[in-house]
């Protein structure tokens, strides 16, 4: 027998870890020094089984992006057991190099071996080179709470 989360469960485990959002009696995010910041990484191949720095773009003037944890100012929309992202997330430009992005991650980490929360796959591939500033429209990055 399979069994799998309610739908209303599955959204709040996305608010809380998104958005900070606490669960009734369950989970208030109220560690010592729980995470304001989610950073948001690209990567050349799934970084599933590994950390942030997994197949990670390298071009000059790469950064992790973040988004905050905020349950008064939601950065992921949360419905149906999806989160999209709420606003534009964007990378820094590409100034030497190039890295061809095909999936994304969310993770813990500003700086090296994050913890990889969520990730998946880019619809296309985006291709970065001298010039280009790699971005995701509002509701362009969606996950799933499976």
């Amino acid at each position: 027998m399979a069994l799998g989360k309610g739908n209303t469960y599955a959204n709040d485990i996305l608010a809380l870890v998104l958005n900070a959002t606490p669960i009734a009696n369950i989970a208030d995010d109220a560690s010592s020094s729980p995470l304001t910041d989610l950073w948001i990484s690209l990567h050349t191949a799934s970084p599933e089984a590994g950390t942030q720095t997994t197949s990670e773009c390298s071009y000059t003037g790469y950064a992790r992006q973040s988004v905050a944890r905020s349950n008064s100012s939601p950065e992921w929309t949360v419905s149906s057991g999806a989160a999209y992202n709420t606003n534009e997330i964007m990378f820094d430009e590409c100034t030497v190099g190039s890295s061809t992005a095909t999936h994304f991650a969310v993770g813990t980490g500003e700086f090296g071996s994050g913890k990889v929360l969520y990730c998946g796959e880019l619809t296309d591939p985006l291709a970065i080179g001298v010039g280009v500033t790699p971005k995701f429209s509002a509701g362009d990055l969606d996950i799933t709470e499976d």
